[in-house]
């Protein structure tokens, strides 16, 4: 998605934290690191303990500094650092006028690694919502590291799509849905699952209305999504189904092992989104054979 490049977006309240590089494995990595990356990436699960490497988790650090050159849309539009900061405006304005009491989650741009409550946040991990913190960390390198060197798609809406997802978690933690539905295992029709799936709903709203948000001078933040934009959101929601996974990684696939759904699901939900709105997200109201 396309910033408007005199949108003002300098008063995001995005924080760059860390500092230190964060390794696998010791060193360059492989690729089968990379499919272990990129799992990690759009789950927001750690599974670098694949790679060797690792350690005790430390404490959770705090504060922060401000996303340096981050005051246009021009700026979002060239810096992944501050595209993520940017779109944190638009996404809370979202949300605060369509959930009642809605609070803003943290957006922390990791710069390395840091700690925090729910572990280690680096470009391994990929993005993730804690919500003991209620804060979303992003490494935004990891982009970079698969648009320049593996030759995969992680562009702007890329981008946005794993950000409005890791949003539709801080937006469950506040309704009670992840109280409500605690983790009871694997399988499709999990509420691991469920939870996935709904964040991806979620994800596929906002997109749908994105180009609505404005700033303090009337200004739309984005552009509205092209056609070829959704389609890239599609298939990046395609790409991290747990049967795209388990195929690429050579296995069988295996629903009771699922965790996210597939690739069809995590299309089918996103566009649910998009055509239906929030209202239309309701995965815990489905049959499993619904899902």
């Amino acid at each position: 998605m396309t910033f408007n490049d005199n949108a003002r977006v300098g008063n995001n309240t995005a924080k760059r934290r860390g500092g230190t590089v964060a390794a696998v494995g010791g060193g360059a990595v492989g690729v089968g690191g990379i499919v272990v990356l990129l799992i990690s990436l759009f789950t927001g699960t750690d599974l670098t303990g694949l790679l060797g490497g690792g350690g005790a988790p430390a404490a959770p650090q705090s504060g922060g500094e401000r996303v340096a050159s981050c005051e246009t849309g021009a700026d979002a539009n060239s810096n992944d650092d501050c595209r993520l900061a940017a779109a944190s405006l638009n996404l809370d304005q979202f949300w605060g006028n369509t959930l009642e009491g809605y609070r803003a989650p943290q957006l922390i741009i990791v710069d390395g690694s840091t700690s925090t409550t729910c572990g280690t946040a680096s470009n391994a991990t990929g993005p993730f919502y804690c919500p003991p913190d209620e804060t979303v960390y992003v490494d935004p390198t990891f982009f970079a590291i698969l648009r320049e060197q593996y030759d995969t798609t992680a562009g702007p809406l890329a981008q946005l799509y794993v950000l409005a997802h890791e949003y539709g978690h801080h937006v469950q933690n506040l309704i009670g849905m992840m109280d409500q539905h605690p983790n009871n295992g694997t399988g499709p029709d999990s509420n691991g699952v469920r939870t996935e799936l709904q964040a991806d709903c979620f994800a596929g709203a906002w997109v749908a209305n994105a180009g609505e948000q404005v700033d303090e001078t009337g200004t739309p933040y984005l552009e509205p999504p092209t056609d070829q934009q959704i389609t890239d959101a599609l298939a990046a929601a395609a790409a991290v189904g747990d049967d795209h996974i388990q195929a690429e990684s050579g296995g069988a696939i295996n629903p009771e092992s699922w965790t996210h759904g597939s690739s069809e699901q995590r299309q089918r939900w996103f566009d649910t989104g998009r055509q239906g709105g929030v209202n239309a997200c309701d995965t815990f109201s489905v049959s499993g054979s619904s899902l």
